[in-house]
This record gives C-alpha cells, structure tokens and sequence, in this order.
C-alpha cells in the first residue's frame, strides 16, 4: 500500500496511548477518515487531550469499543493489545486488516530509518544512536518505543532527517511491509513469554525487523548472542556483526566491529578497512552490555558515512538513558542507582556485572520469570544484602536466603530507607528490579521516579 491509496482507507484505531493519538491526528490532517477507540476509562489515559482531539477533527470514544469499530476498513492496534484479544478477535472474524502504528507510519516516513531491537539494551543504543547523529548536524528524530511515537515526528522530516526508531516484539508483531534502510537486534533472550505463547513466536516478531530488507539494506546483529548467531544464514541484507570476540570474527561477515586489547575496530572487507574506533575506558556509560550497545551505534553510524571523530567524542560524553544504571545521589559515600528499566533477570545480570563487588541491592516486582541462576554467581559473590519488594518478594527471600542475607520490605520507600542503614561508604545501592512494575507502579519509568525521590528525600 502506497501513501496515496493509504490515504483513501479509512481507519479504526484501537488504543489512545501515545502512538494511537499521534496516527489519528496525522491521518485525520492529512485527509483520511478515523475513529479513536478505547476500552479504558479516560481517567486511566496518560496522553489523553480531548481538547487536541476535537481541534484536530478526531472521532473518537472512551471506556469500551462500541459497534463504531467494526465500520472503517484497516485497524491500527495499540502494541499493548495482544493478537489474542477478543476484539481483534472479533475484528478478524469479520475480515478487517489489522497493523500497528509502526507499519502505518512507515508508509508516509520520509527519511531513512534505523530501526533498533533487542530483549536489553535497544532503548540505550537507540538513544546513543541518535546522539551520534544529531551530533554529526543531521536533523534527527529519535522514536518509536522511546520518546515521540513514530507517528509524532512524522510532519517534521525530509528526506534529508534521519529516523532512529526503537522497535518492540509488540510493535514489530504487527508489521507487514516494514523495511528499515538499517536495523540492529541487540540481543534475544527468552521476555514477554507469557505475551507471545512461546520462545520461537518471540524470536519471529523480533525478526520482522530484517523480513523485508534487501540487499541495499543494513542489518546488524550482536554475534555473541547464540540464537542470534544461529539465525545468522537466514538474515537478509547486508549482514554486519558486533562480537567482544577478537579480530578472527572478521571472517564471519562483511563487515562490523570487534574487541581486542581493550578497543573497539571497526572493519568492513570489502571496503578493506580495519580501523580502531575506541577504547572501551573511554566510553562514559559503564559494564560489558554498554560495549555491544555502543558497537550497535558505531555500525548504524558508519552505514551512513558518519566521520569517526563524532563517533568517539559522543560515546565519550553520551550519559545514559533514565531508568538504566542512572545514577541518583552519593550520600556518605553510598552511591545509589536506579535500573528500574531492568524488568528482566537478564538486565539485572548486566546491572551486577557493572560493579565488582560492595552491591546492597533491591529487587522484586510483578510474579514473572524467575531466572535465578542468571544471576546466582554475581548475587552470591558481589551483592552484601537483598531487600526484596513487590509480589516477588517471598520467592526472591526463598530462594536468595540459602547464601545471602535477604529482608523483604513491604514499600520501596521501606527498602530505601533500609538499605540506606545498612550499606557502608564504598557500597552501592542498586535498584534492580527484574520483574515488571505493574504490581505497584504504572510503568518502570513511575517505578523509577519514586525511587529517585525516595533517595533524595534521604
């Protein structure tokens, strides 16, 4: 589907989160016929503006789908109604075409797109990407899963801009058509299991990313991830890899990046180029995950050309992304970090990875998986002390108590304030949460925003 034809269809938009109401108003100012729906209460919406939506022309309803959905041809799903839904499956019954926003928005995205996934670390190599860009003077938009919906920045590009768009295996799963000019998949790890039925179903709506790229296209992948390696022969485009590995990973594809002797070299056979881009002191964002996030970048960037002087000077100054290893305060020596981005026992293990030893940490959250070998050998050799919190807490003690002193808090103010008591100067306080917020908070970033105001009331 064209942008022409596209504009001709009408729509149905299931959803009025962020991307819900930047596609209505888009589509609706550039001439197609939507209607806004919406199961939840207005009270519970974060971004809704009836104001914004009457003064743009969008139709729209609240607290329930009413017959009105059935009426426009193609729906667009919010990423966080499952395919599994009765309504979607209604509306396939009835044959209406389902997408998603990121699909849509694509179609009318003027600008090339750097489309970036992965189970950890994509929020932080989106953002790091796109400060390379808007440092190399290139108007550039960062989106997607992070920020701006896709849909917002949309009126704001030319063909000139630059799109870097975070990708979920929710947003992904909805996708047709999408093809990004380059896409980076961090890693895959097994996440949102009980979302998509199985491993496998995960792995194939992370791979939507590279379904319709070509060989003008740039896709690259993190080599030390086994499923990735694995898959590696059924990638299309031009096939880059970022390993920690030596430089005898050069033989395994055109181009990418590896580590040796501490630094960062960039290669790409065919161009014959083997060059030191950084060594890995120098980045400003710390632990072993930061190196395959900042490798991510440096491949994105230098499939556009990017001058390695920018490249170097914005991982030197690039400071992180909120919610992930942030620091918050030093008080009395403790330093005290948020991760409230880590909802995985994966992004925990990169957390504790981060910090050799002297870790007084807070964990739990929402019932989910419960990885603890992941994390078994750090917790045992570099955690002090474990106060856990949220629905979580009593397997967390259970499990944790057998080699590690554990005390379970009822608030995490409670774990703060605890946790302040018992750590000594050089310690570290890490809120690592590995479970979803939702049993107490509205989202990680919520979960995030109290944590820090809770330490800096200390």
């Amino acid at each position: 589907m064209d942008r022409k034809e596209a504009l001709t269809k009408s729509y149905t938009i299931l959803g009025a989160g962020r991307s819900g109401i930047g596609i209505a108003i888009y589509l609706k100012n550039h001439g197609a016929n939507v209607f806004l729906s919406e199961a939840l209460p207005k009270e519970k919406l974060l971004f809704f503006d009836e104001d914004m939506l009457r003064n743009n022309g969008v139709e729209y309803e609240y607290g329930g789908h009413s017959e009105k959905v059935y009426e426009n041809e193609i729906v667009i799903k919010s990423p966080g109604i499952p395919l599994e839904a009765e309504i979607i499956k209604n509306l396939q019954n009835r044959g209406k075409k389902i997408i998603g926003e990121v699909e849509i928005a694509s179609i009318f995205c003027d600008a090339p797109v750097i489309a970036i996934t992965g189970t950890n670390g994509k929020t932080t190599t989106t953002v790091l990407t796109g400060e390379i860009f808007k440092n190399a003077g290139i108007n550039t938009k960062v989106c997607g899963n992070v920020g701006l919906a896709f849909s917002e920045v949309l009126d704001d590009i030319s063909n000139k801009s630059i799109v870097v768009l975070e990708t979920s295996s929710f947003q992904l799963e909805s996708t047709e058509s999408f093809k990004p000019g380059v896409a980076v998949i961090i890693n895959i790890t097994p996440d949102h299991i009980d979302w998509h039925g199985s491993f496998e179903n995960y792995v194939t709506s992370k791979l939507k990313i590279n379904k319709n790229q070509n060989s003008g296209d740039t896709i690259a992948i993190n080599y030390d991830d086994e499923t990735l390696q694995g898959l590696i022969s059924q990638l299309n485009g031009r096939v880059c890899i970022f390993s920690l590995k030596g430089s005898e990973i050069r033989t395994k594809a055109v181009a990418g990046t590896y580590l040796e002797n501490g630094k960062i070299f960039y290669f790409d056979n065919e161009k014959g180029i083997n060059e030191e881009i950084i060594e890995t002191e120098e980045i400003f964002i710390r632990g072993r995950h930061n190196i395959y996030n900042s490798s991510g970048a440096i491949i994105a960037s230098k499939a556009f050309g990017l001058e390695n002087e920018v490249i170097v000077e914005t991982l030197r100054n690039f400071k992180g992304v909120e919610h992930r290893i942030e620091p918050v305060r030093t008080i009395d020596g403790v330093t005290y970090y948020n991760d409230s981005k880590a909802t995985n026992y994966d992004s925990t293990y990169v957390a504790l990875e981060s910090f050799t030893e002297g870790i007084v940490l807070i964990m739990g959250g929402k019932k989910g998986d419960d990885n603890f070998d992941k994390v078994k050998e750090f917790i045992d050799k570099r955690v002090l002390k474990i106060f856990a919190i949220g629905q979580s807490k009593d397997v967390i003690a259970e499990y944790f108590s057998k080699s590690k002193e554990v005390e379970k808090c009822e608030t995490l103010e409670e774990a703060v304030q605890k946790a302040r008591k018992f750590a000594k100067p050089g310690n570290v306080v890490l809120f690592s949460p590995a479970y979803k917020s939702f049993d107490m908070f509205d989202n990680f970033e919520h979960r995030g925003e109290e944590f820090k105001k809770f330490v800096n009331k200390l």
